[in-house]
């Protein structure tokens, strides 16, 4: 990617970080961006700050933070802001909430194993799959 004289467009911007038009105006809209100059014609003018900081903001995104924890990570991960302890608390809470995910899934996947397990495939009306569906929580 090269940059041109006035900077990236929003099209190599998307490009460069592998993510949507639209989503690099939203980042931008609700302030995990800074706003970039504009061209005297009124174009968005991005610079390399910005390809690193929606590369930050997609990775955090790929490992399931939230936007609020993003944006406090983004603050932390500024200069003369850097606090690996108030990180760790973002990221073990994160942690936290994965391992609980992990664990309703695992709940989950052997129910479902167990009753696809019960169920013939036959082109009878008995189906486990759908009891166990109609069943009372």
């Amino acid at each position: 990617m090269v940059m041109g004289p006035r900077g990236f467009t929003i099209g190599q911007l998307a490009a460069a970080t592998e993510v949507n038009l639209e989503t690099v105006r939203y980042y931008e809209r609700i302030g995990l961006m800074p706003p970039p100059a504009r061209t005297e014609g009124g174009h968005r003018a991005y610079e390399p700050a910005h390809v690193r900081r929606i590369a930050f903001i997609r990775h955090a995104r790929a490992l399931g933070f939230g936007i609020e924890d993003i944006r406090a990570l983004l603050t932390l991960a500024a200069p003369g802001h850097r606090s690996c302890a108030e990180v760790r608390d973002i990221a073990s809470a994160h942690l936290s909430e994965v391992r609980t995910k992990l664990a309703h899934l695992t709940r989950l996947e052997r129910i479902l194993s167990a009753t696809v397990d019960q169920c013939s495939g036959a082109p009878t009306p008995a189906c486990p799959v759908l009891d166990m569906l109609d069943a009372p929580m």
